[in-house]
């Protein structure tokens, strides 16, 4: 979908439509500072990516599916499915009460529901590959050479990363203590057996030895 109306963010150029400046908007409302941040720097990093890649693709969806990926990432998560997949509950009806409907909206809700899985997000549409690549970049670095260093200090500098790491791994570790079934199947495990006392999860080949069958 080509987008006619656009401004210039930390040197990035990004859609500048009604449904975005909503999305910008509740972000805003919904996220801590530090949250905030790393969705504007998600969303920055997609665009920048497209761009490098000549990804044809609807940038209102990539806006909505970054900005919103984080909307339940907060200490009040209290499941009871994967935060992900709450969240993209959450991001889906927020973009049809904005009027973005039928498969854009479906796109949307991959977007944030694989955002912390690139092993599937990054073969899935345009849309779904640039917010999950965008999401990846600012939180663990994947294809950080991709984009100069120019720019990405341009980002950073304009939405500061205030402490991410810290403060984001002691939502995971909150979120795991409060609703622990909901990390069982996620990268939410890796943190819960580092950080948090007495976490165990069930094992998948439990699960398959365990089945109600003979064989």
């Amino acid at each position: 979908m080509t987008v006619e109306l656009k401004r210039t963010l930390a040197g990035v150029v990004v859609p500048d439509t009604e449904i975005v400046r909503k999305a910008l908007e509740y972000a805003e409302k919904i996220y801590e500072p530090y949250l905030f941040n790393h969705v504007m720097r998600s969303w920055l990093f997609a665009a920048s990516l497209a761009k490098i890649q000549d990804i044809d693709h609807d940038e209102e969806v990539v806006a909505l599916g970054t900005l919103l990926h984080d909307v339940t990432l907060n200490p009040s998560f209290q499941g009871p499915r994967r935060f992900e997949v709450e969240g993209a509950d959450i991001a889906r009806r927020f973009a049809l009460e904005a009027g973005v409907v039928g498969q854009r909206a479906q796109l949307i809700w991959d977007s944030v529901a694989l955002n912390s899985t690139p092993s599937i997000g990054l073969y899935k549409e345009p849309e779904v590959a640039l917010c999950t690549a965008g999401i990846c970049l600012d939180v663990v670095g994947l294809q950080y050479s991709r984009i100069s260093a120019v720019e990405i200090k341009g980002i950073v500098d304009a939405f500061p990363r205030l402490g991410l790491k810290k403060k984001m791994t002691s939502c995971f570790c909150h979120m795991i203590e409060n609703a622990p079934e909901t990390s069982y199947d996620n990268f939410l495990r890796d943190f819960g057996q580092r950080y948090v006392a007495g976490y165990d999860g069930p094992s998948s080949a439990d699960f398959v030895m365990n089945a109600p069958f003979e064989s």
